[in-house]
């Protein structure tokens, strides 16, 4: 009997003792949580899709309260959540640097010509297999649409056999950059307005002859803007978006009209 009463007697100081350890353990070597990252994790849509580039809501929350994300990395809530979240970290949303997405391309079948007539699956990357595509210019949109198929938020359309994208309904995702073989999909900021809505490396008079509306490489945009925020990538003009004023003077003089203000 005394054996017995021991024998507990020892198992519960036993007990007590791990229990007052990991007690004591537990407060040194807790690892105090920011109480932002709850809230901000609140204010995420919990759609845990990846589109923000980390595992899900929650590790997005910890990198907006570390300083590592960017407050408009959350593609799903967009503007409304940017700024909610904003508030809770003290900061501030910057209008004018949120991007969206636009094509640089405005070959309508309108105004570009056609090599063969392509029958096959109404499918982009198969279409560009046979030759680069129908389209005489081999850089131009083929709008079948994989674009507009990938986007989740419904923010693109096919016009012409070229694709379009809705400013308002962007979330600024990125996913359609990587279902267009062409390679015609940018992330612009929204505040800047022009755009050589074009990607040709051809040269001028064959650009010309395939488009109507493509950059000929005349560098009459280069020598007109006041800012130098235009230069030559070999044949094809480049509006710097860090440099433009939206003056618009390079519209003015652009021959083809392959400049636009969106």
């Amino acid at each position: 009997m005394n054996e017995i009463i021991i024998a507990t007697a020892v198992l519960s100081g036993m007990g007590l003792v791990f229990g007052v350890s990991l007690a004591y353990a537990s407060k040194v070597f807790a690892v105090v949580e920011d109480e932002r990252v709850m809230k901000v994790r609140a204010l995420l849509p919990g759609a845990n899709c990846g589109a923000c580039g980390y595992a899900g809501c929650d590790g997005l929350a910890a990198a907006l309260v570390a300083g590592t994300a960017n407050l408009r990395d959350c593609p799903v809530g967009g503007e409304d959540v940017a700024e909610k979240i904003a508030l809770v970290l003290g900061m501030q949303v910057d209008k004018s640097e949120r991007r969206v997405a636009r094509v640089l391309c405005a070959g309508t079948n309108e105004v570009s010509r056609e090599k063969f007539t392509y029958s096959g699956i109404a499918d982009c990357f198969a279409a560009a297999q046979i030759f680069a595509g129908f389209k005489s210019c081999s850089y131009g949109c083929l709008g079948y649409g994989n674009c507009q198929r990938a986007c989740p938020f419904g923010a693109i359309i096919i016009r012409k056999r070229v694709a379009l994208i809705d400013e308002a309904k962007c979330k600024s995702c990125g996913i359609c950059i990587e279902t267009c073989p062409k390679a015609l999909i940018e992330m612009v900021p929204v505040a800047k307005r022009y755009l050589v809505l074009c990607k040709s490396k051809d040269k001028g008079g064959v650009t010309k002859k395939n488009c109507g509306v493509g950059c000929i490489g005349c560098t009459r945009c280069v020598k007109e803007c006041p800012v130098g925020a235009i230069s030559m990538v070999g044949t094809l003009a480049k509006i710097n978006p860090a440099m433009c004023t939206n003056c618009g003077k390079c519209v003015e003089v652009c021959p083809t009209h392959a400049i636009v203000k969106l």
